[in-house]
This record gives C-alpha cells, sequence and structure tokens, in this order.
C-alpha cells in the first residue's frame, strides 16, 4: 500500500507543478498582469468606500459615541463693538465775540433749550433794528398802493357830500366824498347882558340854522360861570347848545338861538363832530360807489374802487418790497439769535472749552462745549451675511466687557440694517444695540456681546459633528461598539439614517425627525487612520 501511494504521489506532482507555474508566452503573462491589478484596485476601492460613510463601517474604526438627548437649546450671534451715548452734540458756533456769560459747569445736567452762552450781539442788535423799521416803511407803501385802489372811509359818520360817480375817471388827488362824524351838533351862542344865572344845563333852547324855515330844538349841554365879551364889547353870557343835524348842515352854516325869553348876539358858528374828505390816491376809472349823500359809514370801510393797470402794478411791488423787508428782518433776528447758543439735547456737559471773558472767533475756535446724552448706552454690532438672518429687534443681548470682569449686562436690539458693507466679497450688516442699565460701563468702552435669537424648548439634540453632508448620521445599534464605547467592534450594527434637523448653536443641533432619544450616535475621531 505503502508503494501505491508513493507511486500515486509521484505521479501526481507533475501535475501540481504545472498548475503554479506562470505562463511562457507574453500574451499569457500580460494577462495574469492585468488580472492581478484588478483585483488590487478593487480591494482598495472596497476600503476606500467603506471608510466614506457608505454605509459600511469598518471594525476596530476609533469614534466618539453621543447619546441623543433633550436640551434647551438658543440659537445665538457673537460680536464686539464700541460703546456710545444714545446721543451725543459738539456745541460749536459760527458768529465772533466775547463771551458775555455761560452759566453752566462740566458734569452739569442740561434741557433741551437751557442757554449755554451768550455772546456779544451789539452789532446784530442794530441790524435787527434797522431791518424792523424797513419793514414797517414797506408795510406803510404797501397799504398806501391798496388804498389807491379801494379808497376807505377814515372816519365814522355821514356822507355829507359826493364829488364823483361810477364810470369817472379821477387823477391823484381828485376829492371823492366828504364825511363828517356824526349828526350831533354844538353851537356856542353869546346872550348880552344876560345873568349867567337865567340859564341851566337841560334847558331847551330854539336854533334857527342860517337860511332854512322853521326852527329846530337843542338843548343846553354848559353855560359859562363867567362873563364872555361880544364882538362890540359887550359883557354878555355863554351857553353851548347840542342838537341833532336836521339834514345836511355843516361848518359853513351859522346859527342863533332863542333860550326862555333871551335872545342870542348875532350868528354863531357851527361845529360838528368831525369831517374829513377822502381823495384819490391814483388815477384810474371809479366803480362801486354806492354811497349817497346822508349814507352812514364806518371807519375803514371801501367807500369805492379807483381800476387802473399802474395802481395793480404799484401794488406788487409793494408787496414784493414788504415781502423783501420781512425775510431781511427774520434773517437779522436769527443772527441775534446765533449769539444766544442753547443746548439742542438733554444731556449731561462733559466738556467746557470756553467761559465768560473769552473771545470767540466762529467755526474756528472748534467746540465750545460737549454734551452727552447717558439716558441709555448703544453700540452697533457687524453682523455676517450667514447670521444676520438669525437677528431681530427685540431679541436680547449678553454683553460683557474686559473693563469690568465678572459682570454681565443685558441689552436689546433695537434695529437691523438692511444697508449692508461688502469687502473683498463679504458683506456684514450693522445691529444697533441699546443697553438701559449699564452700571459702571461708559462711553467708549470695548465690549464682546451675545445675541440671543431663536429658542427651542427640550429640543432633541446630537452634537453638530456627527451630522454628515446630506443631513444623516450613523446610529450605533445594541452591540455595535466594543467594550471601550469607543470603537467599533461589529459594523453591521450601525446604521446610516437620515435626520430632519432644526435650529444649532455652535456644539449642537435640533433634530425634529428620524431619532428617538436614548439612541447613539457616531463621531469618527479625527485622528482614525485609513487603514483597518
Amino acid at each position: 500500500m505503502n508503494e501505491e501511494l508513493m507511486q500515486a504521489e509521484q505521479a501526481a506532482a507533475p501535475a501540481k507543478k504545472r498548475r503554479l507555474s506562470l505562463p511562457k508566452s507574453a500574451k499569457g503573462r500580460r494577462r495574469l498582469r492585468l488580472a492581478v491589478a484588478l483585483v488590487i484596485v478593487a480591494a482598495l476601492a472596497v476600503n476606500i468606500l467603506s471608510r466614506m460613510g457608505g454605509g459600511d463601517v469598518a471594525a476596530g474604526m476609533g469614534y466618539t459615541a453621543a447619546g441623543v438627548t433633550r436640551q434647551d437649546l438658543t440659537v445665538s450671534v457673537s460680536g464686539s463693538a464700541t460703546l456710545e451715548p444714545a446721543d451725543s452734540y459738539q456745541v460749536t458756533t459760527l458768529v465772533s465775540g466775547t463771551v458775555q456769560d455761560a452759566p453752566f459747569e462740566e458734569d452739569d445736567t442740561v434741557e433741551q433749550g437751557d442757554l449755554l452762552y451768550v455772546m456779544d450781539s451789539g452789532d446784530a442788535q442794530s441790524s435787527v433794528d434797522r431791518a424792523n423799521i424797513s419793514v414797517e416803511q414797506s408795510r406803510l407803501s404797501y397799504d398806501q398802493a391798496r388804498e389807491a385802489l379801494h379808497p376807505t372811509v377814515p372816519i365814522s359818520g355821514i356822507i355829507n357830500d359826493v364829488y364823483v360817480h361810477d364810470g369817472d375817471d379821477v387823477t391823484a388827488g381828485t376829492a371823492l366824498a366828504k364825511i363828517v362824524a356824526g349828526t350831533d351838533l354844538t353851537i356856542d351862542f353869546l346872550f348880552p347882558y344876560v345873568d349867567s344865572g337865567q340859564f341851566y344845563v337841560g334847558q331847551t333852547a330854539t336854533v334857527f340854522i342860517g337860511n332854512f324855515d322853521g326852527s329846530v330844538q337843542g338843548t343846553v349841554t354848559a353855560v359859562s360861570n363867567g362873563d364872555a365879551v361880544t364882538s362890540n364889547g359887550m359883557a354878555a353870557s355863554s351857553v353851548r347848545v347840542k342838537l341833532a343835524n336836521p339834514g345836511i348842515v355843516s361848518e359853513a352854516y351859522t346859527a342863533s338861538a332863542v333860550i326862555g325869553s333871551y335872545c342870542s348876539y348875532g350868528q354863531a358858528a357851527i361845529n360838528t363832530p368831525g369831517a374829513a374828505t377822502v381823495y384819490a390816491a391814483g388815477s384810474g376809472t371809479v366803480s362801486g360807489f354806492s354811497k349817497l349823500i346822508g349814507s352812514t359809514v364806518t371807519k375803514g370801510e371801501t367807500l369805492c374802487t379807483i381800476d387802473s393797470e399802474a395802481i395793480r402794478n404799484q401794488i406788487e411791488s409793494a408787496r414784493l418790497n414788504l415781502e423783501s423787508a420781512r425775510l431781511s428782518a427774520g434773517a437779522a433776528a436769527s443772527a441775534v439769535d446765533d449769539y444766544r447758543i442753547t443746548s439742542p439735547i438733554s444731556g449731561t456737559v462733559i466738556e467746557k472749552n470756553f467761559k465768560a471773558g473769552d473771545k470767540v472767533d466762529g467755526i474756528s475756535s472748534g467746540t465750545l462745549a460737549a454734551i452727552f446724552d447717558l439716558s441709555y448706552l448703544k453700540m452697533e454690532m457687524n453682523v455676517d451675511e450667514l447670521n444676520i438672518g438669525k437677528v431681530k429687534a427685540g431679541q436680547t443681548v449678553t454683553i460683557t466687557a474686559s473693563a469690568l470682569p465678572g459682570q454681565i449686562f443685558t441689552g436689546e436690539v433695537e434695529r437691523v440694517s438692511v444697508n449692508g458693507t461688502t469687502t473683498n466679497g463679504f458683506t456684514s450688516y450693522p445691529v444697533t444695540i441699546v443697553l438701559r442699565e449699564y452700571g459702571e460701563l461708559r462711553p467708549g468702552m470695548n465690549v464682546s456681546a451675545e445675541i440671543q435669537g431663536e429658542t427651542a424648548k427640550d429640543a432633541l439634540c446630537v452634537p453638530v459633528a456627527a451630522v454628515s453632508r446630506g443631513n444623516t448620521v450613523q446610529v450605533a445599534l445594541p452591540g455595535a461598539l466594543g467594550e471601550d464605547g469607543v470603537t467599533v467592534a461589529d459594523p453591521s450594527l450601525v446604521e446610516e439614517r437620515p435626520v430632519v434637523l432644526g435650529i444649532n448653536d455652535s456644539a449642537y443641533i435640533e433634530v425634529t425627525s428620524g431619532l428617538e432619544e436614548g439612541e447613539t450616535v457616531l463621531i469618527q475621531a479625527a485622528d482614525a487612520g485609513m487603514g483597518g
């Protein structure tokens, strides 16, 4: 049997040698090299795909395991800026002169409109006085021009005479009408050789006017307490009589009287309450003259219209001159106001550079004083285009300052500007933050700010590093990890799973769908090698 076995092995030996030998032809050797290359490439491809997360996790690869947990998650945007006052103003002036008064000091609190400086304004006040005189002169010329178009009644009374009618052409200086002040007339009568005791106030008097037929009744209003003298030297008593005008009686008439049994001496002058004649102030055609003799009129009432192109041009020219004078007066008054410098804002005086007696040389003197409104502080923080969508007005801001270590302040987003600034293809947007309770913070301090954005309460979260491109995570099923808790012992128990994501901060991201609380996700170690 041994001999037979030995013969069989000898017979098989040439066959084995033939199966392991290389092809002798060149064509055969090329085919062999190609086959070996394909095997090597396939092996490398399988290894690379397994490390690219294609669904297979290699056994023994280093991982960090993280639990799927619930926590409060807040989106925040951080940055830095410099604090500024709520408002500030550098007080300057364009006028020059000596400071007469400066009734304030540094650290004083002032209100808007409070007086800060009084400058010597003598020359400016003289300009105001001259401008006001010019206004009055221009106003008078304008009123006179309007009077030429619409003559007015200078006194209240009765039309005593009319000199023109509608359609008449008149020139400047033409008399238009005469007006007497009222219907009451007064006449002083002399009674020769009659004692004044024969007359008394309230006594009836019979008055005869000019050539009028009949008489008019009047009343004694005054009796002299001494003797008067007539034109021919006779001693007489003087008695004043008042009576209503019986018609169109004027001062051109005379009268006599009988009082009791005594007749007056000669003809006495009639006194009217007052009279005025209205004259045309310009040349033109009369229209609208509706008053008749005996008509009553009121002071300032328009008597008629005297119209012409020349009069209307004169009115327009006078109106323009008046307007110009008013503007000049306003400018002069404003110039005087410039010599009284008031606070433009309410706040605290942080700088006072001029005092009473100092000379100010206009704008070249620079800042007279500086005022800060410290009712709150504000800052303008630039937020990049990737995060600006997370910021909205009203959001809370946590603020810290290196100058005040350990202190935390709370502010609020006041405004998010849409006016961005682009630098090197990257855009940022200014966000204004206000700080109302600022403690020991001061304008000019540099601070760090963290804007607290959208918040998710009790959110299901995983580390941001656990999420791969395409919103997938590697989930370690029970038994996938080794005893160390970080090494994948059984890659077949690692599952690639798509997830739906929510908000995130710098460390964690919310998962709204695809995971359950208590599950474990894998984060590949940064130093894991490519080999198995």
